[in-house]
């Protein structure tokens, strides 16, 4: 079993930063892909930004330029740093950890843009 902690939700201005974390606990053997997933309000859950084990980051349209994923291999911990933040970024942050054979959310982290 693994357990995924997250952190760093809260309520910002727009344009203002907040940065992310999720750290993984427990059971852990070889870990796939760290990504960050958010929803909105009577919207889908839509991926946010991704990191494969290797290197590669892919970021949704609407978020390149301003958020950067990034992991820490030794402590399982993968972070997400928002700038430049919008209104239209208010949603449910939720950390996702891929192991092989195995998929786990954290329970997920509020970030809201409001002035």
């Amino acid at each position: 079993q693994v357990q995924l902690v997250e952190s760093g939700g809260g309520l910002v201005q727009p344009g203002g930063s907040l940065r992310l974390s999720c750290a993984a606990s427990g059971s852990i053997s070889i870990i796939t892909a760290m990504n960050w997933y958010r929803q909105a309000p009577g919207k889908q859950r839509e991926l946010v930004a991704g990191s494969i084990s290797g290197g590669t980051t892919n970021y949704a349209d609407s978020v390149k330029g301003r958020f950067t994923i990034s992991r820490d291999n030794a402590k399982n911990t993968v972070y997400l740093q928002m700038n430049s933040l919008k209104p239209e970024d208010t949603a449910v942050y939720y950390c996702n950890v891929r192991l092989p054979g195995y998929i786990y959310w954290g329970q997920g982290t509020q970030v809201t843009v409001s002035s």
